[in-house]
């Protein structure tokens, strides 16, 4: 029997265990392939829903489940740190357990960590809990000055602090508070989602512009202390409640090993997703992957989905002897919550010439529910 072991139950894992199980010819009392899905944590969060759980539009049963629901057919979970990876030998260990497989897929998605003590005076929303105090806060905030911040570069979901400034001026707006309070948006980046077409990019600046939300590009974090934050440009701002993007990282363990490229991410095989190991494959936040023009793909939970498909039939194939068939191309759409019942979407191919294609629409309610329906099937399909 062949066995293929899954790293992370994040969407990419989530998908590629789904698929694989599928495509085995596993029922319930015949299991021709094994999965194994590795997961540190019991829950699995749906990250998407993060900004509507900084305005309590979601609670936490809302947005987790309990990873042991995947379980099926020929699919099992296992909880724990994975404490070693040994592409080579294709095998992993945890809690001092040894587990090999014939195909791996390292879908880890990023480790994040704090800089410059921000967790010490802000909410890191990335995180369940850094969503939830956030919106401890907001509830109880009668005015005053609000700061996104990007911290550093690059950071997955690039559009959820656009995604968070408009439903924090939507929520503002909502509790009467829009005369005594400013909700302002700090980072790095030169524009937003500088990945998509100018056009969209202008576009997600001007909706901004049109709801009061003051945009700060160009803007690398030096120091934050209580109530300031200092850039790199000399600028310096107060603040009265703060909401971040952390650092985002490799995994330790996967610094440890020999899966860590020059990029400080995995390198991959832009179409097949292979590592620089046989039947090794890597999804999700962690890779590095390139446009046929030379720009980076961001990283954006719609590749991770696309990706873990695309391994998933080709391990497939493998196991069943015939040659592998599908690439990743990069393209799908996601939707980009604007606030008063509407969302954004954007979209279109990242392959394309300087990403032309990659548009926005204006915020309509059919995007809203399109969204809020993806958040729904996420969950239905796949617990």
């Amino acid at each position: 029997m062949k066995t293929v072991l899954v790293l992370g139950a994040g969407t990419g894992g989530i998908v590629t265990a789904r698929e694989l199980s599928k495509h085995s010819g596993n029922e319930e009392d015949i299991n021709l392939v094994k999965i194994q899905v590795f997961e540190k944590g019991e829950t699995s969060l749906f990250s998407p829903s993060l900004p509507w759980v900084m305005v309590g539009n979601r609670k936490q049963e809302e947005v987790t489940k309990n990873i042991n629901k995947l379980q099926a057919s020929g699919l099992e979970v296992i909880q724990g740190d994975i404490e070693n990876i040994d592409p080579k030998n294709k095998s992993i260990t945890v809690k001092g357990k040894q587990y090999m497989g014939d195909h791996m897929v390292i879908s880890l998605g990023v480790e994040q960590t704090d800089i410059y003590n921000l967790d010490q005076f802000g909410h890191n929303f990335f995180t369940l809990k850094g969503a939830e105090n956030f919106h401890a806060e907001l509830k109880n905030f009668d005015g005053g000055e609000i700061a996104i911040l990007v911290s550093s570069l690059p950071f997955k979901s690039p559009a959820a602090p656009y995604e968070a400034a408009m439903l924090i001026e939507d929520f503002v707006r909502n509790s009467n508070l829009n005369n005594k309070t400013t909700v302002s948006l700090f980072t790095p980046e030169a524009g937003p989602m500088e990945f998509a077409s100018a056009e969209a990019s202008e576009e997600l600046k001007d909706l901004l512009k049109k709801k009061g939300i003051r945009y700060y590009p160009n803007h690398q974090l030096t120091k934050v202390s209580a109530n300031t934050l200092e850039f790199n440009n000399g600028k310096s701002y107060s603040y009265n409640l703060l909401a971040y993007t952390p650092k985002h990282q490799l995994p330790e363990v996967i610094r440890n090993s020999d899966l860590a490229g020059n990029s400080g991410w995995v390198e991959v095989d832009n179409q097949s997703l292979e590592t620089k190991f046989q039947n090794v494959y890597a999804i999700g936040d962690i890779t590095h992957l390139k446009t046929e023009t030379g720009t980076v793909l961001p990283k954006i939970g719609v590749f991770a989905r696309q990706q873990g498909e695309v391994i998933a039939h080709n391990i497939s194939r493998k196991m069943d002897n015939r040659e592998p068939d599908k690439i990743f191309e990069p393209h799908g759409k996601y939707f980009i919550e604007a606030g008063e019942g509407k969302a954004s979407e954007s979209g279109g191919k990242f392959s394309g010439e300087e990403n032309k294609e990659v548009k926005m629409k204006d915020p309509a309610q059919w995007s809203h529910f399109s969204k809020w329906w993806d958040e729904k099937f996420w969950f239905f399909k796949n617990f």
